[in-house]
């Protein structure tokens, strides 16, 4: 069957119809098997009840046309034992008979026959009767055969929806730390391919509310609560539309990279122009905050270098998330940024271009490095 879920498929062209010649008198069924030849069906021949039942199991006959009287099994017999079986339950039944009509019509149709000939076989009313109900049974056929369609693009359609659901599921678990269209990429090219461990050079940004700690100390959780959602709220759509990836939350922190799982040509530049927008951003938050007593301000380090990246974690619960030196670097430089700065690394500044404003810091001792630390500070970006 076809994958695309349309009208019905026609059917097959049809094969001569195969007529099942039930009678214990060899001329009977000479004639009825000559007749019907002669009108190109294929008639196949049985001598009684036994042998009938036999001969449906193995040729799968059209139509029965079945004597009544037959020693052992009589007509009646196999006509119940046809409806008896759920292989066999509609297919058409003639008694064939020499009684009164109007007496074994009644017998027969209780033993579920569909049509009656007398005996002498008129041959005209045989092949009409004969006609009439494999024009019944084709269109039983057609039916079953369009349910047994049906059923089979329910199959379809039903894998393809728990397909779709895992899709989803799996794309909204992306989502947590990825920008849509990363996480669009990622189910793409498949999972395994992007998130498996592996190295590259990524521009880290990292930012964190100076006076947070001192906030929480004296304020009522659900204050804190709701900061952090409008924190969150205001940062997280510029992350998204400069398709940072975000590993996890701190409370107050975020860290954001670019360049990976889906590699840029301008990492830094994305960075720093994030950067900027979320100080703008930042002040009316600010500045409400400030009105309600709370003394928050945001800082930001951001730093170039390579780092091992991949999902870490434990069956049912893995993150995104990168590893190195580049990450540390940016979280001190961030730490060492006062209310509203940008620090940016060497490496960072030497991917700005000339569109981006800097002054150069004193080098800065930070914390797990030996030797002062090379700092810029980001004033502006491309106008």
């Amino acid at each position: 069957m076809s994958e695309q879920i349309g009208a019905p498929s026609p059917a097959p062209a049809a094969a001569p119809a195969r007529v099942l010649v039930v009678d214990d008198t060899p001329q009977n069924v000479k004639l009825l098997a000559d007749i019907l030849g002669a009108k190109g069906y294929v008639a196949i021949t049985a001598a009684s009840g036994e042998e009938a039942l036999a001969k449906l199991a193995a040729e799968r006959p059209d139509i029965v046309l079945l004597d009544v009287m037959m020693p052992g099994l009589s007509g009646y017999d196999v006509c119940r034992r046809i409806r008896a079986d759920p292989a066999t339950a509609l297919l058409p039944v003639v008694l064939v008979t020499s009684l009164d009509p109007h007496e074994e019509r009644v017998k027969g149709i209780e033993a579920g026959a569909d049509d009656f000939l007398s005996k002498p076989i008129h041959q005209a009313e045989l092949l009409a009767r004969v006609r009439s109900l494999l024009r019944i049974k084709a269109l039983q056929d057609e039916v079953r055969r369009q349910a047994d369609e049906l059923r089979g693009w329910n199959a379809t359609l039903e894998a393809r929806v728990q397909s779709a659901v895992a899709e989803i599921a799996k794309l909204a678990r992306l989502r947590q730390f990825f920008s849509a269209p990363v996480a669009d990429a990622i189910v793409s090219a498949g999972e395994a391919s992007l998130l498996a461990p592996h190295r590259r050079d990524v521009c880290c940004v990292f930012i964190d509310m100076r006076g947070f700690t001192a906030f929480t100390d004296s304020a009522e959780p659900e204050e804190v609560i709701a900061v952090l959602a409008e924190f969150h709220a205001a940062m997280g759509p510029l992350v998204a539309a400069s398709e940072g990836t975000v590993p996890h939350f701190t409370g107050d922190g975020m860290l954001i990279f670019f360049n990976d799982p889906i590699e840029v040509p301008d990492a830094c530049p994305r960075a720093a122009r994030m950067a900027l927008a979320m100080q703008a951003r930042f002040l009316p938050l600010s500045e409400q905050w400030r009105k309600l007593g709370h003394d928050l301000k945001l800082g930001i380090g951001i730093a170039r270098g390579y780092a091992t990246l991949g999902a870490l974690g434990y069956e049912g619960r893995f993150d995104y998330t990168a590893i190195g030196g580049v990450v540390n670097l940016a979280a001190r430089l961030c730490a060492e940024a006062s209310g509203g700065q940008i620090l940016v690394d060497r490496r960072a500044r030497a991917s700005l271009d000339e569109a981006f404003a800097l002054d150069p810091v004193e080098p800065l001792a930070l914390k797990g490095y030996d030797k002062p630390v090379p700092a810029f500070l980001l004033l502006a970006g491309p106008a």
